[in-house]
C-alpha cells in the first residue's frame, strides 16, 4: 500500500454514499476517503452516529476505490 495514491474527497462518492452520511463523516473531521479509513471503525460508529452496517458499507466502498 503506497501513500503515493491520490486521496479522494468524500464528495466524489455521492453516487455511492448517501449525502447525509458524507455530511456526518465530514462533521467529525473526515473529509477524505483516507481520513475515514484511518479512523477506527468504532469511532466512526460512535462519533458520526452511524449504524454499524452503514459504516461497514462506507468502508467497503472507500477501500474498493483504492484497490486495483
Amino acid at each position: 500500500e503506497s501513500d503515493s495514491e491520490e486521496d479522494i474527497y468524500l464528495d466524489e462518492f455521492k453516487d455511492e454514499i448517501d449525502e447525509w452520511i458524507i455530511e456526518a463523516l465530514k462533521n467529525m473531521g473526515c473529509a477524505t476517503a483516507k481520513a475515514v479509513l484511518r479512523t477506527p471503525r468504532q469511532d466512526l460508529i460512535d462519533k458520526a452516529d452511524l449504524e454499524e452496517d452503514t459504516v461497514d458499507g462506507v468502508i467497503a466502498t472507500l477501500k474498493a476505490e483504492f484497490e486495483d
